[in-house]
């Protein structure tokens, strides 16, 4: 009987035993889970911390001295208070497994740690072609500037600048350099890669080829128009209520081809095109007759089909000097033959461009290059001096860029566009660039 008393004492002492171990062994996960979570988000706290630091030390805009040391601060407690619920974290027994979905929020953590480290990187590291694309591009605008001043300062931003420029040639554009167009005794140097692309096998029936190639890793292609005569700078159909995209515009005036034309008013970035910049002039009719932004400058077409590249001019006396149709835009690339002078990328950062050029035989050049998919890479002004140079203009200059930028094959969009929202689609524009069926004059 005693026997019998003995084992049920001791099955009761083994459960309550049992009981007791599990009991502290969910306390002791409670605990761990605890340390686990403040540590998790101390260290959230610590690299948030971090980031605005380094920020507030590299740039003036946002943040002062005071917050600069109270970042400086907060990292440093955020940083110990990590470091003690990590330690008392490790130091639980460590047989105690948690919960996946702990795993899974640590996991969360870690993602934004990491990126953290890569933002801090791109924007400070060794290597410094995003920030001077980030700075190039944004200082680009009298708009977006605040888009590199929240993380460099005034000193930092010059001297990046300063080692990447445009200077445009010095000198008026002379009309009487250009042919009016080819004639039967032309013949291309077989010798020239860049010719033999544009005109071999060419016949009079050809009115343009597209030459598609890379620039930078991003799709380019070159519309080469044979006859000045076929290209015509137009506004927008919806003038002056809203811009067009240039996919519409090629189908409603059956353009063989169509690119986007010169920069409108745009101060938030999301106008809908309505508002041309500058000077633009359809069929010699004046459009708009605005004060020209600084660098900017008219770009278009004279009674003689010849493209015409001025500065400081009045729709008047653009009429004056005989131009059917121009519109406004910068910067010149080559004038007269003459190339701009560019240092580094040209002060206007990698982006989707579009430009046009003539060569001397009037043979007119209409150039788009893509952008990737996060709009940081693309083009720059020298990338679109030098392909225009290697085909052989004598003048050329930019068109309006970036979310702007496409070209139109009959009626379908050969190029990748890519809008404010990374989504592959153009915007509304002002003008078009468009290559008719039939001469304009």
């Amino acid at each position: 009987m005693n026997k019998k008393i003995e084992k049920k004492v001791t099955r009761k002492k083994n459960y309550n035993k049992t009981k007791r171990l599990e009991k502290l062994k969910k306390l002791l996960l409670k605990k761990k889970q605890s340390k686990l979570r403040l540590a998790r988000l101390f260290l959230i706290i610590n690299s948030t911390f971090l980031v605005l630091f380094i920020i507030s030390c590299n740039s003036n805009y946002l943040f002062n001295v005071v917050c600069k040391w109270l970042f400086f601060i907060l990292f440093l407690s955020s940083f110990i208070a990590f470091i003690y619920f990590i330690v008392g974290y490790v130091s639980i027994n460590n047989d105690l497994k948690l919960p996946i979905k702990r795993w899974i929020i640590n996991g969360f953590t870690i993602l934004y740690v990491v990126l953290c480290i890569v933002f801090i990187n791109l924007l400070y590291g060794p290597f410094p072609k995003f920030r001077e694309w980030l700075i190039t591009t944004a200082m680009e605008t009298m708009n977006h500037q605040y888009l590199c001043k929240i993380f460099y300062n005034d000193t930092y931003i010059n001297n990046l600048l300063s080692q990447n420029y445009l200077v445009e040639p010095d000198e008026e554009m002379n009309a009487e350099l250009i042919k009016k167009e080819l004639d039967d005794s032309f013949e291309y140097d077989e010798n020239n890669e860049y010719e033999v692309k544009m005109f071999k096998n060419h016949t009079k029936d050809e009115i343009y080829r597209i030459i598609r190639f890379k620039v930078n890793g991003q799709n380019a292609y070159l519309a080469v128009v044979y006859d000045p005569a076929y290209c015509e700078f137009l506004t927008s159909g919806k003038f002056p209520y809203s811009g067009e995209y240039i996919v519409d515009m090629a189908k409603r005036t059956n353009a063989l081809v169509a690119v986007n034309g010169g920069r409108f008013i745009d101060p938030t970035n999301k106008s809908n095109g309505n508002n041309p910049a500058g000077v633009t002039i359809q069929k010699r009719k004046i459009i708009t007759d605005h004060d020209y932004e600084s660098g900017m400058g008219a770009i278009g077409f004279n009674q003689d089909n010849i493209l015409v590249l001025y500065k400081n001019k009045t729709a008047q006396q653009l009429l004056d000097l005989g131009v059917r149709d121009c519109v406004t835009s910068l910067p010149f690339l080559i004038v007269n033959g003459v190339p701009s002078f560019t240092k580094g990328n040209g002060g206007y950062g990698y982006a989707a461009r579009t430009a046009v050029g003539q060569r001397i035989d009037g043979v007119t050049l209409l150039l788009v290059v893509d952008s990737n998919e996060t709009r940081t890479n693309g083009a720059s002004m020298k990338d679109l001096t030098d392909i225009m140079l290697h085909y052989g203009a004598i003048n050329a200059a930019a068109l309006d860029g970036g979310t702007s930028t496409v070209m139109v094959e009959k009626g379908i969009t050969i190029s990748r566009p890519i809008n404010g929202s990374l989504k592959n689609v153009t915007r509304p524009v002002a003008t078009g660039l468009v290559v008719n069926p039939e001469k304009v004059n």
